[in-house]
């Protein structure tokens, strides 16, 4: 009587991954409808965000040795803006207004990614990868802050929240801890978007004019931390097992 054949063991490819990071936020320009108007001309002077933490989670699936996607939703925490215009019109006294900008900004987002594996050395994966999906970002009490010689404004907006497509590249290198456990070191480049303020009110009454401010080009160089953990749970395939025959 012959043996039956060894099982055919396969292993599932999916995982779970959390990531913790830091951004370093850019805005590309600055836009009001104020800005339009005859006889004014605005510099901007500067305008930046703080760094922030990003906590991030997904699951994924490991395709095969060299390639694997993951869906992740990101909330990316509040950063402080400060910005400064000057506007020049010859309506001030001796021309120029300064605008003084103060807000925060948070985002969720949320990615489909794909991953190239470049080879395994010593526990040590190199990677790079690319993503797209759809920011929602929200821009918290805005304030503008307008001051000249004789004059003084303050306007506030309310908190608004905008969605957008959102692209990302990766590169990183990923350490294999257990075979069930992959530490991941990454550099991200991730486009946000746009955002916008709500509608901008002077503090003595309601504006006569829908103005919010746009932030227009919104961009992160990402540093995170992760963890991916295979599920890998030994499956046992559906075998096709022949007859016993028997002699005599």
């Amino acid at each position: 009587m012959l043996p039956p054949p060894p099982p055919v063991v396969e292993f599932s490819g999916w995982y779970l991954r959390g990531d913790i990071g830091m951004s370093n936020q850019r805005v590309s320009s600055l836009f009001n409808v104020l800005y339009n108007d005859p006889g004014t001309t605005v510099t901007n002077v500067s305008k930046s965000f703080d760094s922030g933490i990003t906590f991030g989670a997904g699951v994924g699936y490991q395709l095969n040795n060299w390639f694997r996607l993951d869906v992740t939703g990101e909330y990316r925490g509040k950063t402080n803006f400060r910005g400064l215009d000057l506007v020049y019109n010859t309506f001030f006294a001796n021309g120029v207004l300064a605008d003084d900008y103060y807000a925060s900004k948070s985002e969720w987002l949320f990615l489909t990614n794909f991953y190239v594996d470049l080879g395994t050395w010593w526990c040590f994966t190199p990677f790079i990868g690319a993503g797209i999906g759809a920011s929602r970002n929200t821009i918290h009490d805005f304030r503008d802050i307008g001051t000249a010689p004789g004059i003084a404004s303050v306007a506030y907006g309310q908190d608004t929240s905008k969605w957008n497509f959102a692209w990302a590249v990766y590169a990183g290198v990923g350490y294999q801890v257990t075979p069930n456990v992959t530490l991941e070191l990454a550099y991200r480049y991730v486009d946000l978007g746009d955002a916008m303020s709500g509608d901008l009110r002077p503090y003595d009454g309601p504006g006569t004019i829908y103005n919010p401010m746009y932030f227009n080009g919104i961009t992160s160089h990402d540093v995170r931390l992760g963890m991916r953990w295979r599920f890998d749970q030994p499956m046992m395939a559906p075998i096709y097992a022949p007859p016993v025959i028997s002699k005599g």
